[in-house]
C-alpha cells in the first residue's frame, strides 16, 4: 500500500463545563462521524471567597444603674426619655432600669470580592465575565491492524494483505482559542456563551522505516454554545453550584450538558466534589479516527477506526474531586482529579492550576492537565477502508468495489498519552 495519505477531519472535543466556562474533555480528540450500518454506506480569603460583603442587624437592652447620680432636670430631654420606669419604686428598689430597644446595622465589606480562578466562580449580578482560554494539546496512541478480508483489483486478481500486521502511531496535536462570555442576571445566576478555534495537526507515523509519515493541517472555528450557571448555595461553610449548556461542534454533534458541583471551604481552602454529564447528538452514526487522502495515483482512499457503530447517540459521565487554596493575597491554588466513562472507554485525569491576581477585576491562571489512566490500551476497534480501485468478495463469490467505508478488519490500541498545558486571562468587569 502507497502511504500516501492525509490525516483529517477536527477534534471531537465533547466539551465538559466549569467555573463560567467549558473545559475541553480530551478523551475523545481527534474525531470524525461517519455514517455506517455494518456494510458499505453511501456516504484570601478565610470562608469568603465570594463574600461581597455581610450586613448584621443587631437588636439588644442594656440595663443600667437606677441611681443615676444627677440632678434631675425641671424638663426631661430627648436623652433621659430612653429611659423608662427610673423613677418607680421597683426601680429604685432594685437599682437598676431597662434602656429601651434599639437596632442598628452593620456593614463589613471584605477585603477581597472574588477570586476569579476560583471553581466556582461566575459574575456578580449586572457585571460580566469573560475568560479567555489558550491551550496546547499532545495525544497520541499506537495501533497494530489486522486483515479480515481479502482484496482483489480491477481484474479480480488477488492483492497482497496491505493491513496484516501495519503498525503505526497516531498523533494529534491542537492549539485551541476558547472564550467564555457571561453576565451576571444575579449575583447567584449567570449566562453564557462560548465559541472556540482550533488549529490542529495530525499525523500517522509508521513503524516501516521506509515510510513517509501522513500529515494534515486542519483549522476551523468549529464550537460555539449557550448556558446557564446558578450558584445556588454560598455560606461562610458551604457552596454549591448547578449548570446547563447546549454546545455544536461542527460536523459532528450537539452536545447536552449537566453538571453540579459543591464544596466545604475550610479557612483557606474549598474542598469540592463535581458531576458531569453529557448527552450526545452525533451528526452520523458512528465517530472516530479517520485518515482520508490519496495514494500515489491520485486515487482517494480512506481509512477509519470507529469508536463506536451504529448509534447516533452517545452518553458521557465522569465524578471527581477538587481542592481549591488561597496561598496569599495574589496566588491561588487549584488541583482537580476526574474519573469518567467516556461512552467506549474509561480515563483518569489529574489537573493543577495556579493563578495570580492583583486586584480584584483580573487574574492569569497557568494549568496543566494529563492523563493517568486510559483503558483505551486493552481495546481493539473495528478497521473500516474504503478505495475505489480495490474490491472484496462479497461472500456470494461475487467481487464487489470498495467505493463506500467497509469493514474490513481491527486494529488493536495501546500506549496511550495525552497532555495539556494553557493559559487563561479572566475579567470580571
Amino acid at each position: 500500500m502507497k502511504k500516501q495519505l492525509s490525516v483529517i477531519v477536527g477534534a471531537l472535543a465533547i466539551l465538559a463545563t466549569t467555573n463560567a466556562y467549558s473545559e475541553t474533555n480530551w478523551g475523545t480528540r481527534a474525531g470524525s462521524s461517519a455514517n455506517l450500518s455494518g456494510a458499505p454506506s453511501t456516504r484570601t480569603r478565610e470562608n469568603v471567597n465570594y463574600k461581597k460583603y455581610q450586613t448584621t442587624k443587631r437588636t439588644y437592652t442594656t440595663r443600667d444603674s437606677g441611681d443615676l447620680y444627677y440632678t434631675k432636670p425641671a424638663n426631661r430631654s430627648a436623652l433621659y426619655k430612653e429611659y423608662t420606669g427610673a423613677n418607680s419604686s421597683r426601680a429604685t428598689e432594685t437599682k437598676t432600669t431597662v434602656r429601651k430597644v434599639r437596632s442598628e446595622t452593620a456593614r463589613t465589606t471584605a477585603k477581597r470580592k472574588y477570586f476569579l480562578a476560583h471553581p466556582f466562580f461566575q459574575p456578580l449580578g449586572g457585571k460580566f465575565g469573560s475568560i479567555t482560554d489558550l491551550s496546547f494539546t499532545d495525544s497520541s496512541y499506537d495501533f497494530v491492524t489486522q486483515q479480515a478480508v481479502s482484496f482483489f483489483d480491477s481484474s479480480d486478481a488477488p492483492v497482497a494483505d496491505m493491513f496484516a500486521g501495519l503498525k503505526a502511531n497516531w498523533k494529534s496535536n491542537q492549539f485551541s482559542v476558547k472564550e467564555d462570555f457571561s453576565y451576571g442576571l444575579t449575583d447567584r445566576f449567570a449566562i453564557l456563551g462560548m465559541l472556540q478555534y482550533n488549529s490542529s495537526e495530525y499525523e500517522i507515523d509508521y513503524d516501516d522505516p521506509t515510510a513517509t509519515s501522513d500529515k494534515m493541517d486542519d483549522s476551523d472555528l468549529n464550537l460555539y454554545g449557550l448556558g446557564v450557571q446558578w450558584r445556588f448555595v454560598d455560606t461562610d461553610q458551604w457552596i454549591a453550584m448547578a449548570s446547563a449548556y447546549f454546545q455544536h461542534q461542527k460536523d459532528i454533534a450537539n452536545n447536552f450538558i449537566l453538571e453540579a458541583k459543591a464544596g466545604y471551604k475550610v479557612q483557606k481552602s474549598t474542598i469540592y466534589g463535581l458531576a458531569r454529564g453529557w448527552y450526545i447528538d452525533l451528526d452520523g452514526n458512528s465517530y472516530g479516527n479517520a485518515i482520508i487522502g490519496t495514494d500515489a495515483s491520485g486515487i482517494e482512499s480512506t481509512i477509519y477506526l470507529p469508536y463506536q457503530v451504529g448509534d447516533n447517540t452517545a452518553t458521557y459521565i465522569e465524578g471527581g474531586i477538587g481542592v481549591f487554596s488561597v496561598l496569599n493575597q495574589d496566588w491561588t491554588l487549584n488541583a482537580e482529579a476526574v474519573f469518567g466513562n467516556y461512552d467506549w472507554h474509561n480515563q483518569a485525569t489529574i489537573k493543577a492550576a495556579i493563578a495570580w491576581q492583583p486586584n480584584d477585576w483580573f487574574a492569569l491562571n497557568l494549568y496543566g492537565k494529563t492523563s493517568l489512566y486510559n483503558n483505551i490500551n486493552s481495546k481493539t476497534l473495528d478497521l473500516y477502508y474504503q478505495n475505489p480501485t480495490l474490491k472484496i468478495d462479497n461472500g456470494a463469490g461475487t467481487y464487489v468495489p470498495l467505493d463506500a467505508l467497509y469493514k474490513v478488519g481491527t486494529a488493536k490500541l495501546d500506549n496511550y498519552s495525552e497532555m495539556t498545558i494553557g493559559l487563561q486571562a479572566i475579567f470580571q468587569f
